[in-house]
Order: C-alpha cells, then structure tokens, then sequence
C-alpha cells in the first residue's frame, strides 16, 4: 500500500509560479514511476508529466518547457515546478504512483490560474 498527499496548489496570476509537492509514504521502495495529471470542470483527466525510478521524465506538449518535474527518493516526494501559468492551466492536480502495476492516487490539488 502507498498513500500520496499532494499540497502546493493556490490562485496564481497568469504569468506567475507555483511547485506541487506529492508525498508518498507507505510501501514506497516499490514505486516506479510516478505521473502527475490534471483534471479541469467538464473535461478528462488528462496526463502531464512522468518521472521514472531513474528520473528520467517526460512532459505532455501542452507543459513541456513550462513545467519541471522532479524527485526526492530520501524524502519520498515528487515536485511539479510550474512556471509561466496560464488560465488553461487551471484544474485538480493528482499524482499518481506505479506500485508494481497497481496505481495509488493522491486526493488533488486545485490551481487556479487567473487571467
């Protein structure tokens, strides 16, 4: 079992910066890769970014170059640097860990972006 907390979320201006934060504890040297998505009103969730064990990452084109993300494996969290919000940016924000092909979700983070 692994239990994620997001945290970090606000109301932010167009332009302006936020960091997630995702905790993991629990069984947590089984976790591969770790993926961040987002959900806003009336849409789907969709995917943005991924870490793996290795760190290596990759971004969905609609982030990439404006978002980082990154690991602590002593600290057992993942971050998602948020640079240069836009308003589309603006939905709950979930992580979610690959525990050995079982997938744990954190409960969301809401960002708001205001234009």
């Amino acid at each position: 079992q692994v239990q994620l907390v997001e945290s970090g979320g606000g109301l932010v201006q167009a332009g302006g910066s936020l960091r997630l934060s995702c905790a993991a504890s629990g069984n947590t040297v089984s976790i591969g890769n770790i993926d961040w998505f987002r959900q806003a009103p009336g849409l789907q969730r969709e995917w943005v970014a991924r870490i793996g064990r290795d760190s290596s990452t990759s971004y969905a084109d609609s982030v990439r170059g404006r978002f980082t993300i990154s690991r602590d494996n002593a600290r057992n969290t993942v971050y998602l640097q948020m640079n240069s919000l836009k308003p589309e940016d603006t939905a709950v924000y979930y992580c979610r860990a690959n525990v050995v092909n079982h997938y744990y979700w954190g409960q969301g983070t809401q960002v708001t972006v205001s234009s």
